[in-house]
């Protein structure tokens, strides 16, 4: 790693040390071999659900249209982090360039790709409830404009939301270790390696954190609520499993979104719990995408329909 003294004597860093998870070389090597197998798999069925919606006239509709974003999101959601960590396993200095932090800081959750998958979620619930609440509209309301409109929304606002902050951040100086103990480029670590603090960055990110967390959320259980309103009025049993199905799905992704994000919030942050936080982190950024689209294919009639297709039509291509 590069130090160089400046005028005031301070050591600047200009790359960081990811500890990453500390086990032995054979450790390390079986994790390599845990994690490239875990990132194929997740490269392969968000790629499925895509080819899926691409390839079938009868999902070309807004609730998948944006499924395929959303799976397009995860892909580069998990390739943000899984490459490097992948690279970490190997390496024996395992170092990470300013640039490539600051490039993996910015991809990764609650910045642009975390971001954006707030705001996905947040449309999809919104649809659920157009289709459920208010079917005799939907059509009309949920036009392809429209659908198009959300889904450049979701992707604009979610490489803006954090833009500013993240550009100021990157022109600050970082003294000390450079050690970071986590498997990548964490905003809590980093921002701890700060040469000054910025007690003004930070006040910024955690508010735009906390109105990006809880706005989503709040708009997403909302809408649930009304579904669920709805549902309960329906007067047969079928029906109502019918629609809960339906928008079932979303719901468990949403909860396992949340769910992990809430406890980062809630768990400490002390030395101690370092250990816990990177538990977790890897959770929601490489557990969730692997385990998202079997979610939405085992509770989707029209997906898993889909999805045997695919499969009936690559086997025939072979035999």
């Amino acid at each position: 790693m590069k130090i160089f003294n400046t005028p005031n004597n301070s050591n600047t860093i200009t790359g960081f040390i990811l500890l990453g998870f500390p086990y032995t070389k054979e450790g390390q090597s079986l994790l390599f071999v845990l994690f490239s197998i875990v990132y194929l798999l997740t490269l392969m069925r968000n790629c499925s659900i895509i080819y899926a919606v691409c390839w079938d006239q009868r999902l070309h509709s807004p609730m998948y249209i944006l499924l395929a974003n959303f799976s397009f999101l995860e892909i580069w959601y998990v390739t943000a982090t899984v490459p490097n960590m992948l690279a970490n396993f190997l390496s024996e200095t395992k170092v990470i360039s300013f640039s490539g932090c600051f490039l993996q800081f910015y991809f990764y959750f609650f910045f642009s790709l975390g971001s954006t998958e707030c705001f996905f979620l947040a449309v999809m619930a919104f649809v659920w409830y157009l289709a459920i609440c208010q079917p005799l509209h939907y059509p009309t309301v949920m036009t392809g404009h429209l659908c198009t409109s959300l889904v450049v929304s979701c992707w604009v606002l979610g490489f803006l939301w954090f833009l500013i902050p993240i550009i100021i951040i990157s022109q600050m100086s970082f003294c000390g270790s450079g050690i970071i103990d986590h498997f990548l480029c964490d905003p809590g670590p980093l921002l701890a390696l700060t040469c000054t603090r910025a007690p003004a960055i930070e006040l910024t990110s955690s508010t735009l954190s906390s109105l990006l967390l809880f706005i989503p959320f709040l708009f997403i259980m909302g809408s649930y609520m009304l579904v669920l309103r709805a549902v309960l009025r329906v007067p047969s049993v079928a029906g109502q499993r019918k629609a809960f199905s339906t928008c079932g799905s979303h719901l468990v992704v949403v909860s396992l979104f949340y769910g992990s994000v809430m406890v980062m919030l809630v768990s400490p942050t002390s030395e101690p719990e370092a250990g816990m936080q990177k538990i977790v982190t890897l959770f929601y950024s490489v557990v969730t995408p692997l385990i998202n689209p079997v979610i939405y294919s085992l509770r989707n009639k029209d997906m898993k329909l889909a999805m045997k297709k695919l499969l009936r039509k690559k086997n025939e291509s072979l035999s």
